[in-house]
This record gives structure tokens, C-alpha cells and sequence, in this order.
């Protein structure tokens, strides 16, 4: 093995072993198993299945998902065709990343021109009714029944504890009848499922069961285009509203619409999505809900390979979970099981910006409202607080569970790491992590123990990156 792919492989101590090498011909078809307690994927520069038998020989536990148990999305296809290397994650086959591409290369084009993301493993709801409005506000904090049409908010559903069983996207989607979709993470699927059950359950015994109504959405892909030529890309497409021109410019941050495209080439092709403008990457972007009209056909891979073709390999290109949690880490968002889950709230994640003022009170209505803001609030405890560090020289990144110092000595733990990975904008390692709110301010240096040995690192402003969303032509 070359030196520079073992250098490579050192950090990258997330995959399962043991595992056997796979054929070479079957390659890009298997996946590989990642540790579920696995902070990011950007441990490594390139996977390649000659680093299997190296792997194997680290001693973690061995559990490997039966390959056949996996879901495929709508793009598995593509993925294989463009040379994907395949992992599990959230139960189903996914990207880390493609061939002649490294995970460093893919998240920098995605900051200079554009990349397409598969995120159709997320799972889509939708919750319909006079009171569906209500019942959302009964499990997030965030001011669902405020949101104007076409209008979305990112928020979390939050258990009585106010610890945060998920984070989402909750978008008022009302035409006819109030109606709102909602995006939850893959990883929690089954939590989710019996979570929203039990819940819609305990809210329908008090107000009646026909206020609301939930759907799990199915035979609709999930895509994400960012990147700064997102927006030129797409509107090369010919996007349609109500059978009228749209120009994606008027569509900004946190908004979404129903739009139609169609092929440049003057062909009767045509795609509907819903299309909102968002992303996890810290980039102006798009996130396209793509519904399939008959369950045989694989609107979603037509649609992408639309895009691609129309784009151009000089603009656009696919880019797998690697780039995306790279770019979402220098964005300083979460990952959910990592740096938040149902013990988090959203004080100790400095997410309070995500509780409206109006719902500041242990009266709001929501779970947890009376712990956050009640009598004896969470907010007077000495709470650890999640915060950003930049480690200083070269090295190993930080892993998740790495211990943070106040001293050069390691003698005073002040904290613990839940992402970190090798920032590829910044072209430093950075982490997050959570500490003593009153050690992490910005600029005061700390200490990081990395594989033993402790590491010089400075607390840091998030995001790392800053963010690009549209909010509109100046």
C-alpha cells in the first residue's frame, strides 16, 4: 500500500472491521458498513477495498449489514454508474463518494460551482388538517402556525424533557386544505415512525382525531443541488409556475414552490417538484422533493440526469455523504446522534434561535416548554453549551469522544468532541463539541486529546465557513 492512501487510512477509523476484501469486479455494488456512533465521514481522502485488510487488523467490533437487507434510493443506479463507492448509512446504500474524486475535491467544487446530493434516504411527511398546524406546535418550538404559504423553518420535535428526538424541516405547503411537509433523518426512521404515533396519538385523544392527518410519503425522491451555478443550472430548465415562467431569483432563502421543468431542447419532458430553497452544505442551493407518477418510473433519476447533462461536467457533478458532512460541519450545523439527540436540548445546542420569543414560556404548549423555561429551566443549570474549535498545525482531526482541556497539561477537562473532520475550505481540522459555557468563548485557546496525545486548538465562531443562502438581489 502506498503511503500516502495509508496516511489516508489512519483517520479513517470509522468503518467496521472485520471485513473480508470484496471482488473487484462487485466493488462499487457492496457497501461498507460504518460505526454508528461514526461522527463524520471525512476520515479519509479516498476508501479504496485494499484498505479493508488494514482496517480489520484495528480491533473494533465486527458488524457488518447484510448487504441484501439495504434500501436503494431512486439514484443507486446513477451512483453505481458513476462509480460510487457505497456505504450503509440510515439502513440504505449511499455514496460516500465517486470515483477520481476525493472527499476534499468534491466539497470544494461544491463551494465553486455546483454538486448534486442524493438525500432521497431522508424520510418525507406530510400532515394534513385544521389542525395539523396545532399539533406540530405541540411537539417543536417553532412557529408552525405562523408560516406563510410555501414557507419553511427548520426545528426539532423535542421529547417531555425538551431533548431533541429529531431536527427538521417543517414547510407550510397550504393550498387547498392546511397542509405541511415535513423532512426527518433517515438514522431515526423507526424512532420517528413511533414517536409521531404515540404523539399524534396523545394529541388526538384531547382534540378530536379528525383535525389531522399523517402521511409517510412514498415514491418520491429527494435532491439536493448546491453550490454557487445551483441557481443558473436550474433555471436552464425552464421552470414553470401555474403554467407561467418563474425566475428562481424571486425565490429566497427558507421558501419553497411547486415548479415544472423542462428539458432546454424544446422536448414535451417534463418534471414537477417541489422545490425549496435550502440545503446542509452552507451554500445558496436547492433541495427538490420529486414525486414519481407511477410507482414503476424513476422520475428522480431522469430528473438528476437532466441536470447533470444540462449543467455540464465543468459545473456540476455528483458528491456523496463525505462532502456533505464536511461542508455541513465548516457550515457548523449538527448531525442528529452526534452533536445533538433526545438528551440535547435546544439551549446546551445553541439552537435557541429556533424558539420564536412568542414561545419563550413554560405556557407555550410544546414538550419540554416547562423545562426550558419553567421554574426550574434547564437554562440556570451549569449546562455544557456546543461550541466550535479550530486545532492548530498539522495532524490527525479530531474523533468524536476526544476529551477538551482548559491547560497544556490535560490536567482540566473542560469538555468532549461530537464531530470533527479536516475543514476543506479553511484547510485546518475543526471540530465541534460541547463544554463548560464558561470556558468557550471565542478566541481562548484549549486542548484537544487526539489519539493520546493532546493537541493545541483555539474555541472558534460558528459556522467556520459563512453561510451563502440567498435572501434575495440586492
Amino acid at each position: 500500500m502506498k503511503r500516502a492512501q495509508s496516511s489516508s487510512l489512519r483517520a479513517f477509523l470509522c468503518i467496521r472491521p472485520a471485513f473480508r476484501p470484496l471482488p473487484r469486479a462487485a466493488a462499487v455494488h457492496q457497501p461498507i458498513a460504518l460505526r454508528s456512533n461514526c461522527p463524520t465521514f471525512l476520515r479519509h481522502s479516498r476508501v479504496t477495498q485494499a484498505s479493508l485488510p488494514l482496517l480489520s487488523r484495528r480491533g473494533f467490533a465486527s458488524t457488518v449489514t447484510r448487504y441484501e437487507d439495504l434500501k436503494k434510493t431512486p439514484l443507486y443506479d446513477l451512483h453505481v454508474q458513476h462509480g460510487g463507492k457505497m456505504v450503509e448509512f440510515g439502513g440504505h446504500s449511499m455514496p460516500v463518494q465517486y470515483s477520481g474524486q476525493s472527499i476534499i475535491d468534491s466539497s470544494r467544487w461544491t463551494r465553486e460551482k455546483a454538486s448534486v446530493f442524493d438525500v432521497s434516504h431522508m424520510t418525507q411527511h406530510k400532515f394534513v388538517g385544521p389542525k395539523a398546524a396545532a399539533f406540530l406546535e405541540s411537539i417543536s418550538p417553532g412557529p408552525v402556525s405562523s408560516l406563510k404559504p410555501f414557507q419553511g423553518t427548520y426545528s426539532a420535535f423535542l421529547n417531555e424533557n425538551a431533548g431533541i428526538v429529531d431536527d427538521t424541516i417543517i414547510t407550510n405547503i397550504t393550498e387547498a386544505a392546511p397542509t405541511f411537509h415535513v423532512v426527518t433523518n433517515a438514522g431515526n426512521y423507526e424512532n420517528n415512525l413511533k414517536y409521531l404515533q404515540q404523539e399524534l396519538n396523545k394529541f388526538t385523544s384531547k382534540h378530536g382525531k379528525d383535525g389531522v392527518a399523517w402521511e409517510v410519503i412514498q415514491n418520491t425522491g429527494l435532491v439536493a443541488l448546491q453550490g454557487p451555478m445551483a441557481s443558473d443550472i436550474l433555471q436552464t430548465l425552464q421552470p414553470e409556475h401555474d403554467f407561467q415562467p418563474f425566475d428562481l431569483d424571486t425565490l429566497t432563502f427558507g421558501n419553497s414552490k411547486w415548479l415544472t421543468f423542462r428539458e432546454p431542447n424544446g422536448s414535451d419532458v417534463t418534471w414537477s417538484s417541489l422545490v425549496a430553497r435550502t440545503g446542509y452544505t452552507g451554500e445558496d442551493g436547492f433541495e427538490l422533493s420529486i414525486p414519481h407518477p407511477e410507482p414503476a418510473e424513476n422520475t428522480t433519476q431522469s430528473f438528476t440526469e437532466t441536470i447533470l447533462s444540462t449543467g455540464g461536467t465543468d459545473r456540476v457533478r455528483l458528491a456523496g455523504l463525505g462532502a456533505r458532512d464536511a461542508l455541513r460541519l465548516e457550515a457548523g450545523l449538527c448531525l442528529h446522534g452526534h452533536d445533538i439527540n433526545d438528551t440535547t436540548t435546544p439551549l446546551q445546542a445553541s439552537l435557541l434561535w429556533i424558539i420564536p420569543k412568542a414561545r419563550r414560556s413554560a405556557d407555550a404548549g410544546f414538550n419540554g416548554a416547562d423545562k426550558l423555561f419553567g421554574p426550574n429551566k434547564i437554562k440556570e443549570d451549569p449546562v455544557l453549551r456546543r461550541v466550535g474549535m479550530v486545532l492548530e498545525g498539522r495532524g490527525p482531526s479530531a474523533r468524536e469522544g476526544d476529551k477538551v482541556y482548559s491547560d497544556a497539561e490535560g490536567t482540566h477537562e473542560v469538555g468532549t468532541i461530537t464531530s470533527g473532520a479536516p475543514g476543506p475550505t479553511l484547510g485546518k481540522n475543526i471540530a465541534m463539541g460541547y463544554v463548560q459555557k464558561d470556558v468557550g468563548k471565542a478566541g481562548v485557546p484549549c486542548w484537544i486529546k487526539v489519539r493520546g496525545k493532546l493537541r493545541a486548538a483555539t474555541f472558534a465562531k460558528m459556522p467556520f465557513v459563512p453561510a451563502k443562502y440567498f435572501k434575495g438581489k440586492a
